[in-house]
C-alpha cells in the first residue's frame, strides 16, 4: 500500500486502493506501472473506469481473446465485475441476477484464469479488467451499469448508484444529472476533487436544459481547475459559454480562466487577468471580488519585478469595502497591499493583525484551506520561522487531503525552502521528488529553481551552475520574477559557500532590491538576497555597497522584532564592524538564531564568526566556532560551507578529518539514507517500504554506496559511514547539541 501511495499522490477511494493492491498481488513493478496508464483526472478518485485510460497492448489483447472464448453468460458476468470498481461480491451477484446471469457463469471465468469470485471479486491482472470493459459494446456497458445501479443501495451508497446511472444513460436525462450533481460532494469525500469534478462534468453532459447545463459546466470547470485538470477545465468553460449565463457567471468564467493561467505560469499575464475578473465581479459580488483581488496580488508577487506588482496593488487598494463582518481574505488583502505600497514598518502591523486573526478564528477547514497559503506567506514576511514552517506543513497536508493538485506545488515549494534553510536537505530532496510527480501529473512546468536552490546550498558548483543557468532562463522567459530572484539568491549562496565573493556579489546584487522598481520588502527572497549581498560585499571590500545593503535589510528586520530577523541583522552588522562591537554582534546573532532562526543560518554565523576570530588572532576561540560550523554544515550537507570551515580550521592549526563530500566518493542524500537503514539491519524490502521504492532500487543504490565507500558488505557500513561523516543522513534531522542546548 505504501508503494502505491508513493505513485498516486492524490485521494483515492480506500476500497479501490485495496482492489488495486489485490489485483497486482502487491507486485512492486505492477504497482508502479499501473497508475501511469491513468491520469489523476481519469482515475477520478476511484470512480474512473478502465475505458478511460488503460493502455492497450498485446497483453491486454490476449486477455480479451481468452474472454471471448467463454460462454456468453460468463462474458457478461466478467463485464459486470469490470464495471464495478470495488469488487464487492454481493453487488456483483445482485447485478448479475438483474441480468439473468446464474452462479454457474463464474466457473468458466475462474477456470480460464481471468477472475476469482470469492470473498472479493478479483481479476487475475488489472489488464483483464481493462480488456473486458474496453472490448464490450456501448450497449452492453449501459446494460451492465443499469443493472449495477439497480443493485446499489440508494441510501447507503447514493454516489456509486448515481455514477452507474450516468453510465447507463443513452442521452440527456435531468433526473440522472441532478443525482450526479447532488452526489458530487460525497464523491469528493471519498475520492477527492478529481472525483467531484468527474461527477459534475458527467452531470453537465446529461443536462437537457441549456441554462442549467451551462451552470453545471461552470461548476465542473471550477472543480477541474482545483483538481489540476487544466485542459478539461478550459473545455468545460467553452461548454458553459455556449449557454445562457448571467453577469456573475460570466465573471466567474473569467476568474477560472485567470486561475488556470496562473496555475500554468507564474508570469505577468495572470495577475492582470485576475485583476480584470475582480473588477468584473465588483458590481455583482463584492466578497468574491475582494477574494479575487487578493488572488491577483498573490499572483503579482510571483511575477515580482517582471510583472505589474505595484499596479495590481494600487488597483486592489481601491476595491470596494468588505461587507461586515469581513473575513480572512479582507484582512489579508489590506495587509498585503500595504506591504507592497508602504514602508515595511508602517505595513507590518496590519499584516500581523490579519495573521493573528487567522490563527485565532478557528476557521472551518475549507476556509482555512483557501487562505492558509496567504497566511504562510504573511508569516514568512514577518520573520516568524517556526510559524511559517508550521503553516507550510499544515498547508501541504490540507492540500494533499483535498487532492487539490493545482495548489500542491505552491504548497510544497515554501516547505522545501524551509527545509533547506533548516539544513534538512534529505527532506527537501524528498519533497522535490513529490513536486516533480505532481507537476508531471497536472502538466504544469516543474520549477527548476527549486532544484537549483537545493543544489546551491549543497555547494555543488558544476550541478548548481547548470541548474541556475537553466532556471534563470526559464524564469525570465516566462516572466516569473520571483523565481528569477530565487535562482539569483541561490547563485549568491553557492558562490559565498565556495568563497568566490565577487561572483556572489554579482548574483546577490540582482537578487536584492532593484532600484528601478523600488520597495520589494513584500518579496522575502529579495531580503534574503540582501543577506548574501552584505556578506559578499564585506568580503570584497565594498564597504559602501555593504552598508547600503545593511540599511535596506535593517528596515525589514528591526520592525519585525523576531529572533530570526534580529539575529540576521546582528550577523550582517557584525560583518561590517570591528573589535568589541563585532564580537558582541556575532554572539547576539548566534544566540538569537539559536532561539528562533533557521539552523542553516546559525551554522553559517558560527562560520563567519570563526573566520573573524582567526583574523583577530584568537585561534582557540576561532577553532571552537569553526569546529561547530564544520560539524553543523557537514551534518546538514552544506558541502561548500563545510569545506570553507575545514580550510579555516586547518589554517588555525587543527587537523580536520575528510568528510565524504571532500572526496570523489560522494553519497547522495538518498544513498546516505539507504546506507544508514541498511547499517541498522533493515532488509532491502523493509528499506523499500520505508522509502517508497522497490527492493531492486535499494540494491542498486547499495551497490553504489559500497563502491563509493570502498566496502564489500553491510557489516562495514557503520564504521564507513561514521568515518565518512554521513551517519546523519536521516529522515528527521536532529539538532546539533550546540543548537539544542
Amino acid at each position: 500500500m505504501a508503494l502505491l501511495n508513493s505513485v498516486i499522490r492524490w485521494p483515492l477511494d480506500e476500497e479501490v486502493r485495496d482492489r488495486i493492491v489485490a489485483e497486482t498481488r502487491g507486485n512492486p513493478l505492477a504497482l508502479l506501472e499501473l497508475p501511469r496508464g491513468l491520469s489523476h483526472v481519469e482515475l477520478a478518485g476511484g470512480f474512473g473506469l478502465p475505458a478511460s485510460g488503460m493502455l492497450a497492448g498485446h497483453i491486454e489483447e490476449s486477455f480479451r481473446q481468452r474472454g471471448a472464448r467463454l460462454p456468453t453468460d460468463s462474458q457478461r458476468l466478467l463485464l459486470v465485475a469490470a464495471a464495478e470498481p470495488v469488487g464487492e461480491p454481493v453487488l456483483v451477484w445482485n447485478a448479475a441476477r438483474e441480468l439473468g446471469i446464474g452462479l454457474e457463469a463464474a466457473a468458466p471465468a475462474s477456470a480460464a484464469g481471468l477472475c476469482d469470485f470469492g470473498a472479493r471479486v478479483r481479476f487475475r491482472h488489472p489488464l483483464v479488467r481493462s480488456a473486458v470493459y474496453r472490448g464490450a459494446s456501448p450497449g452492453d456497458r449501459r446494460s451492465v451499469h443499469r443493472a449495477l445501479a439497480a443493485a446499489t443501495d440508494p441510501v447507503t451508497d447514493p454516489d456509486r448508484r448515481a455514477w452507474h446511472r450516468a453510465h447507463a444513460a443513452a442521452g440527456p436525462d435531468e433526473d440522472v444529472a441532478g443525482a450526479l450533481e447532488r452526489s458530487a460532494a460525497g464523491a469528493q469525500a471519498r475520492g477527492g476533487l478529481a472525483a467531484a469534478a468527474a461527477f459534475l462534468r458527467a452531470a453537465a453532459g446529461l443536462t437537457p436544459d441549456p441554462a442549467r447545463r451551462a451552470a453545471r459546466a461552470l461548476a465542473a470547470a471550477q472543480a477541474q481547475y482545483r483538481a489540476g485538470a487544466f485542459d478539461a477545465a478550459l473545455e468545460m468553460l467553452v461548454t458553459a459559454e455556449a449557454g445562457p449565463l448571467d453577469e456573475l457567471q460570466r465573471a466567474q468564467v473569467d476568474l477560472v480562466r485567470a486561475q488556470v493561467s496562473f496555475a500554468l505560469s507564474r508570469g505577468s499575464e495572470a495577475p492582470l487577468l485576475l485583476l480584470k475578473a475582480a473588477k468584473r465581479l465588483e458590481p455583482v459580488d463584492v466578497s468574491l471580488a475582494r477574494e479575487t483581488y487578493l488572488d491577483a496580488v498573490f499572483a503579482a508577487l510571483f511575477a515580482d519585478r517582471l510583472g505589474p506588482m505595484r499596479q495590481v496593488a494600487a488597483a486592489a487598494k481601491l476595491a470596494p469595502a468588505a461587507p461586515p463582518p469581513g473575513g480572512p481574505a479582507d484582512r489579508f488583502l489590506d495587509g498585503m497591499v500595504a506591504m507592497i505600497l508602504e514602508d515595511y514598518a508602517d505595513a507590518a502591523p496590519a499584516l500581523r493583525g490579519a495573521l493573528e486573526a487567522f490563527r485565532d478564528e478557528g476557521l472551518a477547514s475549507d476556509t482555512e484551506f483557501q487562505w492558509i497559503v496567504i497566511a504562510a506567506q504573511a508569516s514568512n514576511m514577518l520573520w516568524d520561522f517556526a510559524g511559517w514552517r508550521e503553516l507550510c506543513a499544515r498547508q501541504v497536508q490540507l492540500t494533499r487531503d483535498a487532492g487539490a493538485l493545482v495548489t500542491l506545488p505552491i504548497a510544497l515549494i515554501p516547505l522545501i525552502v524551509g527545509h533547506v534553510l533548516a539544513g534538512e536537505l534529505v527532506q527537501a530532496t524528498s519533497l522535490l521528488e513529490e513536486l516533480k510527480a505532481v507537476t508531471e501529473a497536472t502538466g504544469s512546468p516543474h520549477p527548476l529553481y527549486c532544484d537549483a536552490l537545493v543544489s546551491a546550498w549543497q555547494g555543488r558548483e558544476s550541478e548548481s551552475s547548470t541548474l541556475i543557468e537553466a532556471g534563470l532562463d526559464e524564469a525570465v522567459g516566462r516572466g516569473e520574477g520571483l523565481n528569477a530572484s530565487i535562482v539569483e539568491w541561490a547563485s549568491a549562496v553557492l558562490w559565498n559557500g565556495l568563497g568566490r565573493y565577487q561572483e556572489a556579489l554579482d548574483a546577490a546584487t540582482h537578487a536584492g532590491d532593484d532600484p528601478q522598481i523600488g520597495h520589494r520588502a513584500v518579496v522575502i527572497v529579495s531580503t534574503w538576497g540582501l543577506i548574501e549581498l552584505v556578506e559578499a560585499a564585506a568580503r570584497c571590500g565594498e564597504a559602501g555597497l555593504a552598508a547600503d545593503a545593511l540599511r535596506r535589510l535593517s528596515e525589514r528586520t528591526r520592525p519585525s522584532g523576531t529572533d530570526w530577523a534580529l539575529g540576521i541583522e546582528a550577523r550582517s552588522r557584525a560583518l561590517l564592524s570591528d573589535g568589541e562591537a563585532a564580537d558582541h554582534l556575532y554572539r547576539e546573532a548566534i544566540e538569537r538564531l539559536r532561539r528562533g532562526g533557521p539552523a542553516g543560518y546559525l551554522a553559517r554565523t558560527h562560520l563567519v564568526y570563526g573566520e573573524w576570530l582567526r583574523r583577530e588572532r584568537r585561534r582557540l576561540d576561532a577553532r571552537e566556532h569553526l569546529r561547530i560550523a564544520y560539524e553543523l554544515c557537514s551534518e546538514m550537507g552544506f558541502e561548500a560551507f563545510a569545506a570553507r570551515a575545514a580550510r579555516e580550521l586547518r589554517a588555525a592549526g587543527e587537523k580536520v578529518p575528510k568528510r565524504s563530500f571532500e572526496t570523489s566518493a560522494e553519497l547522495t542524500p538518498q544513498e546516505a539514507q539507504i546506507a544508514r537503514l541498511a547499517g541498522e539491519g533493515l532488509s532491502n524490502p523493509d528499506i523499500g517500504s520505508r522509502l517508497f521504492i522497490s527492493p531492486r532500487t535499494v540494491q542498486y543504490h547499495l551497490h553504489k554506496v559500497f563502491t563509493k565507500l570502498d566496502i564489500t558488505s553491510r557489516r562495514d557500513l557503520g564504521a564507513a559511514l561514521a568515518g565518512a561523516g554521513r551517519i546523519e543522513g536521516t529522515d528527521t534531522w536532529q539538532p546539533h547539541p550546540r543548537i539544542a542546548r
